[in-house]
């Protein structure tokens, strides 16, 4: 609900604050007093378009804040608890615009994109107006209002997950053809450079383990002398080994009289004694290993030149050969088993497809009960406002498989008729200026008891009615009203009547400057703002009475 707005340096609006409550507000006041102003400004808090012609003249830029109430369960929390923004059941929109027609946007002082600013608005507040595109006059926006109304939410979502579904596979579909017709064209190259990878048969970490070992056969002439140094240090007569023997031997020969103070020294000399054989073991290994052949070093360097032409000629690291290679093969068993791949996925396909018509076509028949009931709805809402001769029609279109998308198979669109026997027409197209205006009355009567945004504003609904016919959409809007907060700009004193609280736009000039101000009006004060209503710039004793019988009847 919106609680307060303020503006500030908006066109003819210095510093405006306006505080509104729940039920039926109307704003009255004189042609061209700045009541448009007033929802200029709110619709730029709410995420409209900017316009540098809002910024009142000398000022460097202007704000607008509108500040809501949110229930936990409203649309509007879900959008900030997706964005990660704090609230405690207050939500303040704020707009700024500069001099230079750029504009900030922040929820509860958090900045944002315009473009959420204007998704958090329309979960907000719905502005509906006679020429308005937006709201109900947009067709586009029919069908979300129907399946709102036919609370068919659960259906729609497993529709859409079943169009995901059959997108997917679709998808999977012509990517795994593209891929068959490119393989087909280059099959004769494939063929060779996977037949070229068999036959070489690179292995992961070959490179660098020929490279360890070509760098020792390289050296293996120096690397054998020194394991035969080595060895001739530690073994023979007067090696290593030999010594460590005989130092063994002469403490052995003294343990028994020197007890246990040469164990430590023993043991030491026999880990070492230990060590030295195991070191002389792995030294005769190596010298065994070591090969003095030079074949063997020339087919090392055959082998790391043949890995690395392959590598270069496929643009990729030696280590990357054998995945090269599986992925090469791959491609050509896909060519070999094209026609079963491809068949399954067809089947996949039209499974798929499948199941999402079984989907769409039970929306399809719930939006036909939601519709029917919509009209009945509707046309029983026209009669109290004096369109018993109009008809309201709800249409579910099918489309062609082209056309279909997330959300069925179908187009919805509310037709009208206003006379008995007259084709039905889009609202735009056929019913006059008072008429829309009252068709859009009947349908958000109906379908605001089904959801939408907690606040409508309602911009001149009753352009073009007076007498009874202004009085029975007073009527309306004060009984949409119970449901919702309403605001109103009118022109019919009818209306004003009947709001709860009743605010007068209007504009004071001086010799140096003209304001718009907004004046919540008094008890005996709405009186004459509605005699005024009623009887133009001079305010009669007959209008002050017939003003006085239209509030009591709103009272009674």
């Amino acid at each position: 609900m919106l609680m307060t707005l303020s503006i500030h340096n908006v066109v003819l609006i210095k510093r405006l604050e306006i505080s509104f409550a729940r039920g039926l507000s109307v704003l009255t006041g004189e042609t061209g007093a700045g009541k448009s102003i007033l929802l200029d400004a709110l619709g730029l808090a709410l995420g409209a378009r900017s316009d540098s012609n809002l910024l009142r003249l000398g000022s460097d830029q202007a704000t607008v804040i509108a500040e809501f109430s949110a229930r936990p369960d409203d649309p509007s929390t879900s959008l900030l608890r997706e964005h990660d923004i704090e609230h405690d059941g207050i939500i303040l929109l704020r707009r700024v615009l500069g001099i230079n027609g750029r504009t900030r946007a922040f929820v509860n002082d958090q900045p944002v994109s315009v473009n959420f600013l204007r998704r958090l608005g329309e979960s907000l507040v719905e502005i509906q107006g006679q020429f308005d595109e937006r709201g109900l006059m947009d067709q586009n926006t029919h069908q979300d209002i129907l399946d709102t109304f036919g609370n068919h939410q659960e259906i729609v979502m497993t529709t859409r997950a079943s169009f995901l579904a059959m997108k997917d596979a679709n998808t999977e579909l012509v990517q795994a053809e593209e891929a068959v017709r490119k393989a087909q064209e280059d099959e004769e190259y494939l063929r060779h450079s996977a037949d070229e990878l068999i036959k070489l048969n690179p292995v992961l970490g070959e490179e660098t383990e020929l490279t360890n070992l070509r760098q020792i056969l390289m050296y293996s002439e120096k690397i054998l002398s020194a394991v035969n140094e080595a060895f001739a240090e530690l073994g023979g007569e007067s090696g290593a080994e030999n010594k460590l023997r005989k130092a063994l031997g002469s403490l052995e020969r003294c343990s028994k009289i020197a007890g246990d103070s040469l164990e430590p020294a023993t043991k030491t000399i026999e880990r070492a004694l230990f060590d030295t054989e195991e070191a002389m073991a792995n030294l005769r290994d190596t010298a065994d290993g070591v090969d003095l052949d030079g074949r063997r070093l020339e087919q090392i360097e055959d082998r790391l030149h043949a890995l690395r032409d392959a590598a270069r000629k496929h643009r990729v690291e030696v280590d990357e050969l054998p995945e090269l290679k599986n992925t090469l093969e791959s491609k050509i068993s896909l060519i070999n088993d094209q026609s079963d791949h491809l068949v399954m996925l067809r089947e996949s396909l039209e499974a798929a497809r499948a199941n999402f018509v079984s989907h769409a076509s039970n929306l399809r028949q719930e939006r036909y009960r939601a519709g029917n009931t919509l009209d009945k709805s509707v046309n029983e809402e026209l009669i109290p406002l004096k369109l018993e001769k109009a008809s309201f029609e709800t249409k579910v279109e099918e489309l062609p498989e082209h056309q279909w998308g997330e959300t069925g198979m179908d187009r919805v669109s509310f037709l009208v008729s206003t006379n008995p026997g007259n084709p039905s027409g889009p609202l735009s197209k056929i019913a006059s200026g008072g008429e829309l205006s009252r068709f859009m009355l009947a349908l958000r009567v109906v379908v605001t008891a089904r959801g939408g945004p907690d606040t409508l504003i309602f911009d001149e609904v009753d352009s073009g009615v007076g007498g009874a016919t202004a009085d029975a959409v007073g009527a309306r809007l004060a009984d949409l009203a119970q449901k919702l907060q309403v605001l109103v700009v009118t022109h019919s004193p009818q209306v004003a009547a009947r709001g709860n609280s009743h605010f007068k736009v209007a504009k004071h000039s001086t010799s140096e400057d003209t304001l718009t101000n907004v004046h919540e009006l008094l008890e005996n004060e709405k009186c004459e703002e509605v005699a005024r209503m009623l009887s133009g710039k001079e305010v009669t004793n007959e209008a002050r009475a017939a003003a006085s019988k239209l509030l009591q009847e709103k009272i009674s």
